[in-house]
């Protein structure tokens, strides 16, 4: 139970707080509904304006999707579940909160998927947001005040979080309280508000863009890795019975085997292949037919698709292989280079069909022999 005490804290710095950081009057603030208008808003209050703007019981919507529920049901990534299951095993033991945990790794691995997991074995709700849409203070601070003990908020890209709203994180994951500031000049003085305990899962492509105070408020930080193919024609075989697709295991392959070792990108790949198989009224989706409406899609049996091709093929015929820079291959491809360099390249490195040299870009002997160069 709350005191009174703590009741009147809450609501003077509230109140102070939106009296700071409120828009300045005599600004346009757009096209605003008529009086008496069948949709005409009720005046913001204190309450409305620190709402979370992250959907409440976020855990109660993943019934309709196609992600697991329990760590059980998860497939693959077995490292970061054994630590997570330690985790989450002393955390009920002790009935506390789990400590902050900071996921990394490359796009389409799991990360939002596991911090929904995380709530649901602690038995709390999930809250979700996005480092973009917490612009001003009082966004971070309209989540974490309505937030119940025990809950996890999850922040995907974090490394994006503004300068202000960092700080005001710092206290918040150390201490469970808000440091506001009320007034201004020689009159300025700081209010703390408390907060219950929580969770802080945070997400993040750029783990080294994360600022040191930050990282080092997190008590767990995993690292995602690329699933291999076998853990991922599991997981199309196990959407394939949520889709109710039938799909046989020598097709489950073939669609992993294209699926460049993520399971966001495997889950899109099957529902294409069920889009063809349906159209064409054939079931159930073996090998021949996954291979053949993938080619449909310029996915190839490494899962390279149209573009990726162009800038092999590209260096290959114009530039003898390499090494070329990337301004040139930019050029000849007509591709962005930062496209290039974020989107195309990581995959081509992986599987070892180009290299980075002082000298600029190579195409390998695999990426020949895989596009049938001599």
């Amino acid at each position: 139970m709350v005191k009174n005490g703590e009741i009147s804290l809450k609501n003077m710095a509230i109140t102070s707080f939106r009296q700071q950081f409120q828009e300045p009057e005599g600004q346009p603030q757009g096209n605003k509904k008529k009086r008496g208008s069948r949709n005409s808003r009720k005046p913001e209050t204190d309450t409305d304006l620190l709402l979370a703007t992250a959907a409440a019981d976020e855990t109660d919507t993943q019934e309709e999707s196609i992600r697991p529920h329990r760590l059980a049901d998860y497939i693959g990534q077995k490292e970061l579940k054994n630590v997570l299951e330690i985790a989450i095993g002393a955390a009920k033991a002790r009935n506390e909160s789990l400590d902050h945990l900071l996921l990394y790794g490359p796009p389409g691995l799991g990360k939002t998927t596991m911090s929904l997991i995380l709530a649901t074995e602690m038995g709390v709700n999930c809250k979700i947001t996005a480092a973009p849409a917490l612009e001003r203070p009082r966004d971070i601070v309209g989540l974490l005040v309505n937030l119940n003990p025990g809950d996890v908020l999850f922040i995907d890209e974090i490394h994006r979080l503004s300068r202000m709203t960092e700080e005001l994180l710092y206290p918040a994951m150390e201490d469970y309280r808000l440091d506001i500031t009320i007034g201004k000049g020689q009159t300025a003085r700081t209010r703390s508000i408390p907060l219950v305990k929580f969770t802080l899962v945070g997400a993040t492509t750029r783990v080294g863009s994360l600022t040191s105070p930050l990282r080092d408020r997190f008590g767990l930080i995993q690292r995602l890795r690329f699933y291999e193919p076998d853990e991922l024609s599991l997981i199309v075989q196990r959407t394939a019975e949520l889709l109710q697709a039938p799909l046989t295991p020598e097709g489950a392959a073939e669609i992993a085997r294209r699926s460049r070792g993520t399971p966001r990108i495997a889950n899109r790949l099957l529902k294409r292949v069920r889009d063809y198989a349906q159209v064409k009224k054939i079931e159930p989706i073996n090998q021949e037919i996954a291979a053949e409406a993938l080619e449909i899609f310029n996915v190839d049996p490494m899962g390279l698709d149209w573009t990726d091709r162009l800038v092999l093929s590209v260096m290959i015929e114009q530039f003898n292989g390499g090494p070329v820079g990337l301004e040139a291959v930019a050029a000849a491809t007509g591709e962005d280079t930062q496209t290039i360099e974020e989107v195309y390249e990581p995959y081509l490195l992986q599987i070892g069909y180009l290299h980075r040299t002082p000298r600029g870009r190579v195409a390998t002997v695999a990426a020949r022999k895989h596009l049938g160069y001599e």
